[in-house]
């Protein structure tokens, strides 16, 4: 049931300045410190006993301590038997990041009667010790930033959490293995699920491998049962072919826009006969097996594909408006293609969206010292579809360009990876495991073969990992290289590799019948907008997408409700996509299953007597959570405060809550170290 009324009259109601206690004044506050130790993280380099004793010393400031995990189940009984005992109204905690500990310190507030938005922390960590050395200054560093955030306390205002009704369904977007674990957990749980997929199918690269490391089990047969109870359940609504276009709206209410490309053909009268695809005269490169063969512009992606139905690509197609061919028509006995299809939108209201869109490999055309040109240089994807049972050789390695077996295959890892000057500065993670996996298949495939893997170092921390290597180089006979390549090249029927073994410090010369690259993990095309589509603030610096802290919250991003799950965020294996998916679906699960949602009330709010209505703040806010009719609304679910509109209001009239004007001059004073004696004089400590 819709909760959207309910929650325009709550966010109506949270605009109100009413509903707001007056400010206390800052002569009344009774304010504590509580100094963490932090271990050695800030012990080590500030001193935490001269922070306190000098703090105690502080106006407003009635009582001052320190210890040494102040996070801990003791630090906070700490806090919480001060606020009672010392009747305090005010809580500095100088401690590690807010980002890290504020929640829990502010709950301990509140367990202590404290109202919890009368709590901040003080970051004497990331933003003193951890920046500086002994004796660099960092305890008096840390005094002034502890006063600053005392001088902030003073200022702020007892507040609530806006409150607000939910949607009670989720969005998936992506339909790999991390998309289709969450689709599923989501379902489970009883909430209906929307999974986009853009493509003709779910599955995504999964679907294109022979086998998976490190226990060789067989692709498909652990993909394709999920894919099939994927498109049956009866809580999952599947739209393949089909984009995220718009989304509006905010945590808990969000409302997105799809573009449903046509298939121009019925699913439910297909029969999968293939003489549509028989006849098709248009041939292009098969996308599943990475261009190792061809498929006509009516297809079915792969025998196992979900929706089990072909589709129609208008691109390849010799044209459908006017239409020029129709021979796949006329050999439709049941009638299935339907040239009349049209792209479909569909509009949903849903409470939690999980992003889940995989990613692409480096191009190798970015190697132009790898010959990538070469039809017998092939990456990764490549060399699964060579082994796999499906694909275009039935499983028996050959060479793309004469069809041979190759004797020699060359596998060169961290092609386009860990190279920060040139290409990627990052690991993709995965490469070492599936480059031994691709060895020992091909020495199965091709006994009195020889394989060859170049390589910088060997990185497998997963479970069964490392003995996976060992089995490889040892039983398998694998010749493992350490060095990187300098040029591949084609001399005759031979492809030559140039190298260096840095152990040996000799120069190797190779001649081979097969090069395969590892080609390095990158973003899926799109992502970018995608990102901007649904107003996420920023990537990495890899252009993957960013989580809101990667310790503490590693599947959320800085939009509330949006989650990130498998290789969208960075490069994954297959039990990390999974455990990713189903880690998003749990927390969209705990947003979906909540009464109500609730929001920090630290956001912007507009002085109507103030605002012109110049509209200049709605167009920078970058989560849109500005409006502008005669004068400026904020709508609180969405803004996160930032701050953007506040420094931008030529008029004055936009504010932060619990960060005024008048609390940043005394935070900077006291910075400083020059609280004038006019207001030392008004402060009474002690209240």
């Amino acid at each position: 049931m819709s909760k959207r009324s309910d929650a325009l009259r709550v966010t109506r109601d949270a605009q109100n300045p009413t509903r707001h206690p007056s400010r206390v004044t800052h002569h009344r506050r009774r304010i504590g410190v509580f100094v963490c130790h932090c271990g050695h993280n800030i012990a080590g380099v500030v001193d935490v006993k001269r922070v306190a004793e000098e703090l105690s010393r502080y106006p407003g400031v009635v009582y001052a301590t320190d210890y040494e995990y102040m996070c801990s189940d003791p630090g906070q009984e700490l806090i919480k038997r001060a606020i009672r005992e010392h009747r305090l109204n005010g809580v500095v905690v100088a401690a590690c990041s807010p980002s890290m500990h504020e929640a829990t310190f502010r709950r301990a507030a509140d367990e202590a009667g404290l109202n919890p938005y009368l709590v901040e922390c003080a970051n004497i960590r990331e933003q003193c010790s951890w920046v500086h050395d002994p004796g660099q200054g960092a305890t008096e560093k840390a005094i002034r930033i502890v006063r600053a955030m005392v001088e902030k306390v003073k200022g702020n205002i007892p507040l609530e959490p806006v409150e607000v009704g939910h949607e009670e369904k989720c969005l998936v977007i992506g339909g790999g293995i991390a998309g289709i674990q969450a689709a599923l957990d989501v379902a489970e749980a009883g909430y209906e699920v929307i999974l986009v997929e853009k493509s003709p199918t779910i599955g995504g690269h999964m679907a294109q491998l022979s086998e998976t490391f490190p226990t060789l089990d067989c692709s498909q047969c652990i993909l394709t049962p999920k894919m099939v109870e994927v498109e049956r359940h009866p809580r999952i609504r599947l739209l393949v072919n089909s984009e995220v276009e718009e989304i509006s709206g905010y945590i808990g209410n969000y409302h997105v826009r799809i573009r449903k490309r046509p298939s121009y053909v019925d699913p439910d009268l297909c029969n999968l006969c293939g003489e549509c695809e028989k006849v098709c005269p248009v041939r292009v490169p098969n996308e599943f097996d990475r261009g190792l063969s061809e498929r006509g512009a009516i297809y079915i992606p792969f025998p196992q594909a979900v929706p089990s139905t072909y589709t129609l690509d208008e691109e390849t197609c010799l044209g459908i408006r006017p239409l020029i061919c129709g021979k796949c028509a006329e050999v439709c006995e049941p009638g299935a293609i339907d040239f009349d299809m049209s792209a479909e939108i569909i509009e949903e209201d849903v409470g939690a969206i999980i992003i889940a869109t995989g990613y692409d490999l480096y191009e190798t055309e970015n190697l132009p010292e790898y010959s990538p040109h070469d039809p017998d240089v092939i990456d990764s994807l490549q060399f699964e579809r060579l082994l796999s049972a499906t694909g275009p050789t039935r499983g028996e390695v050959r060479r793309p360009s004469d069809g041979e077996i190759p004797k020699t295959v060359v596998f060169i890892q961290c092609a386009g990876s860990r190279d920060p000057e040139l290409h990627k500065p990052y690991c993709s993670g995965i490469c070492c495991m599936y480059t031994a996996k691709h060895a020992l298949l091909y020495k199965h495939a091709v006994p009195d073969g020889r394989a060859i893997v170049f390589y910088i170092d060997i990185r497998a921390p997963g479970k069964g990992y490392e003995e996976f290597i060992h089995r490889v180089m040892e039983e398998e006979r694998v010749l493992y290289i350490r060095g990187k390549v300098a040029k591949v090249f084609r001399e005759g029927d031979k492809l030559i590799v140039w190298g260096v073994d840095t152990l040996s410090g000799q120069r190797v010369e190779v001649e081979a019948d097969l090069v395969v690259l590892a080609m390095a993990v990158v973003p899926p095309k799109g992502v970018e907008d995608l990102a901007r589509t649904l107003r996420l603030s920023c990537l990495d610096e890899n252009g993957f997408l960013k989580e809101a802290h990667p310790k503490l919250r590693p599947l959320e991003t800085l939009a509330g409700g949006i989650f990130i799950a498998g290789a969208a965020q960075g490069p994954k294996d297959i039990p990390q996509a999974v455990t990713q998916g189903s880690g998003a679906a749990a927390k969209a699960i705990a947003l979906l299953s909540a009464p109500v949602l609730t929001h920090s009330p630290e956001v912007a709010e507009v002085d109507e007597e103030l605002c012109s209505g110049c509209r200049v703040c709605a167009p920078l806010c970058p989560y849109g959570a500005i409006t502008v009719e005669e004068t400026a609304r904020v709508n609180e679910l969405l803004c996160e405060g930032c701050g953007t509109c506040v420094a931008a209001c030529p008029s004055g009239a936009l504010s932060l809550r619990n960060l005024d004007d008048e609390q940043v001059e005394r935070m900077v004073e006291a910075a400083l170290g020059e609280l004038s004696p006019a207001r030392e004089a008004v402060e009474v400590r002690g209240g």
